[in-house]
């Protein structure tokens, strides 16, 4: 799929970005009744999809693609988007309210959604870009992952985050040889405590996967044109005929960073998601935002609910209706038979519940800050995390005894909690 066949040169909003947020600012303002031309403008070939399947049910070959669609391709014409689609653009000029993408089309706003995401962040050694290296962003990055997977014995996951966890589960069940090179002294170190680091860190471990923390990456080592193997900063060299990298992302903001927007990791938004160029929106993982949950602190926020309930926003003001950005963060993490469900902002924990047993599998970790709840790792304990949200939202300040209870539900304990100081 490239476009619709119905195709102008000005819209009345014009999205950047064909992923979870550009999908959810098309639907809120369909739902929203804006009655108003739409273009969704996208850099790779297809309608949007489901990123976060990338590195669990797509690799693993449990969905196939059509089954990670956001919608059916039919839908965005029924409603009247037009799907620019292979398209990438280069240039914002704000004060003509155009967009130009590489191939030299301009194409003219009203308003603009910028939903661009990021890209995967590089290593920065030699042989980053050799054959066999892979980020998880894209379809195309993960169709070339499998394609190679019948010639590959071991693979080196570099990054102990979600997206190198979650591809070494998939490809440790596959029976691949796999390592994992962390650089931090634990997995999940930038989102989690320490117990559930180490829980993981055991978990992988179990499942045959050679996990190694505190090491730097020196180079990619070559052998007729590919990866052979990773050689780190203490001269091992860690043989591999697959290295996936998953350090993070690199924010695409850099046109309009270009034309002028403040920013920097990200562009800055307000309440509504505005950036400092007038007619101007960024949603998701590119748009550096007030959160509430972090204490009022401008971050980024990596996850499709931020993606989604910044496109409702935006879609709501751009309607008529302006509300400001205020939604709970929640996440989900598959590896092996372990479902992880996150709710609230752990960064600046000063104390952690462990509710339940780690060696039952089902546990649940509260975090607190100066005796608030602010978030919960609640992993295959659906019901702790469903009823734990109402803790985080409300601050909830509660004796640590009574939430490491698991005779008692967090739902009760909602009544008894002191209201935050």
């Amino acid at each position: 799929m490239r476009e619709n066949t119905s195709v102008q040169s000005h819209y009345d909003v014009v999205i950047v970005g064909a992923g979870h947020g550009g999908a959810q600012a098309a639907i809120a303002l369909r739902t929203a009744k804006f009655a108003g031309s739409i273009a969704m403008i996208g850099d790779e070939p297809e309608p949007p999809y489901e990123r976060p399947p990338l590195s669990k049910d797509y690799l693993s070959g449990d969905k196939p693609f059509e089954r990670i669609l956001i919608r059916p391709p039919a839908f965005w014409g029924e409603r009247d988007v037009v799907m620019r689609l292979g398209r990438r653009v280069v240039r914002v000029d704000p004060q003509a309210h155009t967009v130009t993408t590489g191939d030299g089309e301009t194409i003219g706003y009203g308003q603009l959604i910028w939903a661009t995401g990021g890209s995967p962040r590089r290593l920065s050694c030699p042989g980053h870009d050799l054959a066999g290296v892979h980020g998880v962003r894209t379809r195309a990055d993960v169709d070339r992952m499998i394609a190679e997977l019948p010639g590959v014995t071991r693979v080196a996951v570099i990054g102990g985050g979600y997206i190198g966890l979650e591809a070494a589960a998939v490809l440790a069940k596959f029976g691949k040889q796999v390592t994992v090179l962390e650089a931090l002294p634990r997995v999940l170190a930038r989102v989690a405590g320490e117990p559930l680091s180490r829980f993981y860190e055991a978990e992988h471990r179990a499942h045959g996967v050679d996990v190694r923390l505190g090491v730097t990456v020196a180079c990619i080592e070559e052998a007729d044109g590919r990866t052979c193997g990773v050689t780190l900063a203490d001269g091992e060299t860690v043989p591999a005929e697959m290295v996936i990298v998953g350090i993070g992302i690199v924010p695409a903001v850099e046109p309009l960073l270009d034309a002028g927007a403040a920013g920097g990791n990200g562009v800055d938004v307000d309440a509504q998601c505005r950036t400092s160029l007038a007619d101007v929106f960024a949603i998701g993982d590119c748009a550096t935002h007030a959160n509430a949950f972090a204490d009022g602190a401008r971050i980024r926020l990596e996850s499709v609910q931020n993606a989604n309930d910044q496109a409702t926003v935006v879609a709501k003001t751009i309607a008529g209706t302006p509300v400001d950005y205020r939604a709970v963060p929640w996440f989900w993490s598959n590896q092996y038979d372990l479902r992880l469900q996150t709710v609230g902002l752990s960064t600046g924990y000063d104390g952690i519940v462990v509710r339940g047993d780690m060696a039952s599998r089902s546990v649940s970790l509260i975090y607190l800050r100066e005796g608030r709840v602010i978030a919960l790792d609640c992993v295959n304990a659906t019901r702790d995390y469903v009823q734990g949200r109402a803790l985080v939202l409300a601050g909830a300040v509660i004796d640590p005894a009574q939430l490491a209870d698991t005779a008692v539900p967090l739902k009760e304990m909602i009544a008894i909690a002191t209201p935050p100081q």
